[in-house]
């Protein structure tokens, strides 16, 4: 085969690859146009309209659970926040996460939850999505809230935007990051996944319980494309320097337990130190024998202990907003920008994720096949 077939070839098995891998870039604007809810005066869920996933054509929507500072949108004010709460694999609502009650209460933060893609992996026919989706998911959330804020003409602190989760919440929030690197002053992981490698991508022995259910076979509809394992890697050195010079200044706070044997600690261990070398503000706990303490600190492993008392041990100096360390993000973010300018780069093209509509929208851009001029 000539070096010029073999490209085409190669180009075009990656744009069948992906056009399946990351099906919900095909985007209609009609399908986000099926109408926004307003905000509930009072605690409560509501649906909103999302991408639709890579293994259906049909228009989805996701459930967004809403706590209140008190239990009512009355008692938002100036210094009131926004702070996703991110649940685990397979979970729904606050499962494995930080309590929205305990948040909204003692931070001063409306605090989300989300039934981003997957939850309840009802489903276990298809692979598991491992954050692409699923934090595109929670970004429409907190854009739900921060418009709608925002439109009614509510005060609320526009820099004091978090978010927390426990295991694959955990991975939803450090994705979360990743995807609107201009949003967010704190995010929290707590025993978080952090990397998609072929271990779990296919349940292979030796490094985790988990499989992502993942086919080897590339002419599977299953398969997993290189681009698609590199989007979900948030510690790619690459990527965190296109996240530098975004303008990320998200302090991001990881705990994780030495003998997780769930979410290798190995991973997250190499993700806070390719986030260090790219100059990024990280605080790792990497829990050890010696911290074990009653009622907030159980283990070692991958439960580690009560992940909200975790959260408020490591996060809440950051997290009060009368605290002298409080963080506050300046500048606008991500959904007030409208533009496209976050884009990754991996082995055969481009992740874009677009906020023209102030809500993102993913699409992956195979890379073009390079021209000859017939000389070679």
């Amino acid at each position: 085969m000539t070096f010029g077939l073999a490209l085409v070839v190669s180009v075009l098995s990656a744009l069948a690859d992906n056009a399946f891998a990351e099906g919900p870039n095909q985007v209609s604007p009609a399908e986000d146009d099926r109408g926004w809810p307003s905000l509930p005066e009072v605690d409560a869920a509501v649906e909103i309209p999302a991408q639709r996933s890579p293994y259906s054509s049909d228009a989805r929507t996701v459930k967004v659970y809403l706590t209140y500072p008190g239990g009512s949108l009355d008692n938002v004010n100036a210094e009131t926040g926004l702070m996703l709460s991110l649940h685990n694999w397979g979970g729904t609502q606050a499962d494995g996460t930080a309590d929205p009650a305990f948040l909204a209460a003692k931070y001063n933060v409306i605090a989300i939850a989300v039934d981003y893609f997957q939850s309840g992996d009802l489903d276990k026919s298809v692979p598991y999505d491992f954050g692409y989706l699923q934090a595109l998911d929670s970004l429409r959330a907190l854009y739900f809230v921060f418009d709608g804020l925002d439109t009614s003409g509510m005060l609320f602190s526009r820099g004091r935007i978090f978010a927390a989760g426990g295991s694959g919440g955990g991975n939803v929030a450090l994705m979360a990051n990743k995807l609107a690197p201009r949003t967010f002053a704190c995010i929290i992981d707590c025993s978080g996944m952090v990397k998609l490698d072929d271990e779990i991508a296919f349940g292979l022995p030796g490094g985790s319980e988990l499989s992502a259910r993942y086919s080897q076979d590339s002419s599977n509809p299953h398969s997993l494309t290189k681009d698609a394992q590199e989007i979900r890697f948030v510690g790619h050195p690459d990527h965190l320097s296109t996240m530098n010079r975004l303008g990320n200044a998200c302090k991001v706070i990881v705990s994780h337990g030495l003998t997780d044997e769930v979410c290798p600690v190995d991973h997250t261990r190499e993700m806070v130190a390719n986030m260090q070398a790219a100059s990024m503000d990280v605080e790792a706990h990497l829990i050890a024998e010696s911290d074990i303490e009653s009622e907030i600190i159980m283990n070692t492993g991958h439960g580690v202990g009560d992940r909200t008392l975790i959260i408020n041990k490591f996060a809440s100096k950051y997290l009060l907003p009368d605290s002298e360390s409080a963080l506050v993000r300046t500048g606008k973010c991500d959904f007030e920008l409208h533009d496209e300018n976050v884009r990754y780069a991996t082995r055969n093209g481009t992740y874009v994720i677009s906020y023209g509509r102030g809500y993102p929208i993913g699409r992956f851009e195979p890379a073009q096949p390079l021209e000859r001029d017939g000389s070679g």
